[in-house]
């Protein structure tokens, strides 16, 4: 990537349980002004916009940047489920790199329901279909079980039978997230867990309990991109910088091997991750926090070795020793992550943007990484699509 795209300014608002929130085109304007502000930019400086969100009806982005401004410009509307927010930030990315715009918002949001995710249309093929096939034909009853939990739970069980990893691991991760999100107001839950609290909670299907899922939320993020010439023409932080960034979708291997490892998009991770790495010349050694999609804990255990931060089958030990957490080799999830800070689903992938700037500018407050310089976002959206981002603080350029 050798124009480096700026991240000047980023918005979040508070996640919340389903109900008490505002609506979600207050919501996604709010947001808006957030970023707008922290940027320092007015909205008429912004010459596209890409609005994330998933339970929706049409222009449901245009609803919600009307309330900030009538501009005229281009409005993308985009939905690729539970990475629908890092897709609208690829697109606005993509838009500026390449020299159409110098200035684009990335917007996401989502009002959501009580209850597990479900499909809405049932008079046509389900988008998730031949994911699910794979865990109907592995475990009997399975369809009776909601559909993220049965995919998410029984890649976790496939990864427990392949390497043996403990309930308390994953109960671990759980514990873990609990703790980084004391110290975030924007959370929903802030209550520490132990491990045993957790191992305590309803079983959910297999291993998983009730503390392992992240709950429906509602809320909102966005994000302002610009040139670096932008920035310096304009007086901005120029500091912090996409280093490299990649959007995967599935491939063969995902259904080949009827595994739901596979069918939950560890495939999609690594081949997103080692295209990042490859971009920015920075390797998961490098990296100082990283904001991961943990929908479940299953895919949080996935994922740390999708992304290289452990060897495969290695992700036990490396929980246990630590290395996800303050101390350790990297901080995870600092914000606490999707299981303690929600998951409205168009704006998780921009709340992690947010997360991770913060933590690169060093104003986290008490869940500040000390000396953060390098950053990695991994957004999952079955269906599917995997956004993986490198962020890096190269000084207070302006």
């Amino acid at each position: 990537m050798s124009n480096r795209v700026v991240v000047a300014g980023v918005g979040m608002l508070p996640f919340v349980k389903p109900g008490a929130a505002a609506p979600y085109n207050e919501m996604g304007a709010d947001a808006v002004r957030l970023a707008l502000r922290d940027a320092g930019l007015s909205y008429e400086a912004v010459e596209q916009a890409y609005v994330g969100w998933v339970y929706g009806d049409s222009t449901a982005g245009q609803a919600a940047l009307y309330k900030v401004g009538l501009s005229g410009i281009p409005v993308v509307n985009v939905n690729n489920n539970c990475s629908t927010g890092s897709s609208a930030l690829f697109l606005a990315r993509q838009a500026v790199e390449s020299g159409m715009v110098e200035c684009a918002l990335a917007l996401g949001f989502e009002q959501m329901s009580p209850g597990a995710l479900s499909s809405l249309f049932n008079d046509r093929p389900g988008p998730l279909d031949d994911f699910l096939s794979v865990a109907n034909e592995s475990f009997e009853g399975a369809e009776a079980v909601p559909m993220a939990l049965r995919l998410f739970g029984g890649a976790g069980f496939e990864y427990q039978q392949k390497y043996g990893a403990r309930n308390e691991t994953f109960a671990k991760v759980r514990e873990k997230a609990s703790r980084h999100a004391l110290h975030n107001e924007r959370a929903i839950f802030r209550t520490p867990l132990s491990v045993d609290d957790v191992l305590q909670s309803p079983k959910m299907f297999l291993n998983l309990t009730r503390h392992q899922c992240c709950p429906p939320s509602s809320g909102a993020a966005a994000a302002i991109l610009c040139s670096e010439e932008f920035a310096r023409k304009m007086g901005l932080d120029a500091s912090i910088v996409i280093a490299g960034q990649a959007m995967t979708t599935d491939r063969p291997s995902t259904f080949a091997d009827r595994s739901l490892i596979k069918a939950v998009g560890a495939d999609m991770t690594r081949e997103a991750a080692e295209r990042v790495y490859s971009q920015a010349g920075i390797g998961p050694d490098d990296i100082d926090v990283v904001e991961l999609h943990d929908c479940f804990t299953t895919n949080e255990i996935i994922t740390y070795e999708g992304l290289g931060l452990c060897a495969e089958g290695g992700a036990e030990k490396f929980v246990w020793d630590g290395d996800n957490t303050y101390g350790g080799k990297v901080v995870t999830n600092p914000s606490g992550g999707l299981l303690s800070k929600g998951h409205p689903l168009g704006a998780t992938g921009l709340g992690q943007c947010a997360e991770i700037v913060w933590q690169l500018r060093g104003t986290a407050g008490a869940r500040q990484v000390e000396g953060a310089r390098v950053g990695l976002q991994h957004n999952l959206g079955l269906g599917g699509a995997c956004v993986v981002t490198m962020y890096e603080r190269k000084g207070d350029a302006r």
